[in-house]
C-alpha cells in the first residue's frame, strides 16, 4: 500500500532541482508541504494533512550523489582541460545502406588533416556528422544521394577531459547539466567517450556555456 512517504519520494525523484534544494536545507518544509497536499491527495485518493507531508519531507534521505561527497569533489577538482572548437556544422542524415560506404570516403579525406574537427554518431534511424564548417560543401557533395534530416551551422563544441575513474561516479554529468540548465543554455548535441565529454551549442551560447562549466570545476 502506498504511503505519504512513497508519494513524496516519487515527486522528488522527478524534480531533481527540488530534491537538491531539500538536501541542502534551503527550502521551507512547511511551504513545500502545503504545495504537495493536492498532488499527494490525488495520488492516494484521500485527503492528506500538511503535517504528515512535512514529516515525510524531513525524514527523506536524498541520494548521496546529490550532495558534495568527498569522492565527487575529488573527481570534479581533477577535471582536465576544457577545449573549445568553433565554426562547426552538424549534419543529420537518415540511415541507409549506402551511408557507411559514403562515410568511409569522407574519412579518407578528413584523415589527411588532423586540424579538422570531426565526430560521427550512428543511431537506430539516423546518423550525425559534426565537422568543421570548411567541409560543408565536401560533405554535401559526398552525401548528395542521402536524405538530410537537418543541417545546423554556427555551432561550437566544448570538450572536458574527465578523470580515469569517472565512469564509476554516479551523478557526475548531472552537475554539468544542472549548471547549464540554471544558466538557460540550450544544448544542441551531447557527445561522450569514456574519458571525454562534449557539448555542442549554438555560437551565441558558447561563452556562457564555457563559464558555466568552469564554475562546475571550481
Amino acid at each position: 500500500m502506498k504511503t505519504v512517504s512513497n508519494c513524496v519520494e516519487d515527486i522528488l525523484i522527478t524534480q531533481p532541482y527540488l530534491e537538491e534544494a531539500l538536501s541542502r536545507n534551503i527550502i521551507n518544509f512547511s511551504a513545500l508541504a502545503l504545495e504537495l497536499v493536492e498532488p499527494i491527495s490525488k495520488m492516494l485518493k484521500k485527503d492528506v494533512k500538511p503535517g504528515a507531508i512535512m514529516m515525510a519531507l524531513r525524514r527523506y534521505n536524498p541520494p548521496v550523489t546529490l550532495g558534495n561527497s568527498i569522492k565527487m569533489k575529488r573527481v570534479i577538482q581533477n577535471l582536465g582541460d576544457i577545449t573549445v572548437r568553433s565554426n562547426l556544422t552538424d549534419f543529420t542524415v537518415k540511415n541507409s545502406t549506402t551511408l557507411i560506404d559514403n562515410h568511409a570516403k569522407i574519412l579518407e579525406h578528413i584523415n589527411k588533416d588532423d586540424k579538422l574537427f570531426y565526430t560521427f554518431t550512428r543511431g537506430i534511424h539516423e546518423s550525425n556528422i559534426i565537422v568543421s564548417s570548411s567541409l560543408n560543401d565536401f560533405i554535401k557533395n559526398h552525401l548528395k544521394n542521402e536524405a538530410f534530416l537537418a543541417v545546423q551551422k554556427d555551432l561550437s563544441a566544448i570538450s572536458i577531459n574527465l578523470p580515469q575513474d569517472n565512469s564509476k561516479i554516479a551523478g557526475l554529468y548531472y552537475h554539468f547539466f544542472k549548471r547549464l540548465a540554471w544558466e538557460g543554455i540550450v544544448l544542441y548535441e551531447v557527445l561522450s567517450t569514456t574519458n571525454e565529454f562534449t557539448i555542442l551549442v549554438e555560437d551565441e551560447f558558447v561563452d556562457k556555456a564555457f563559464t558555466a562549466i568552469k564554475r562546475v570545476k571550481s
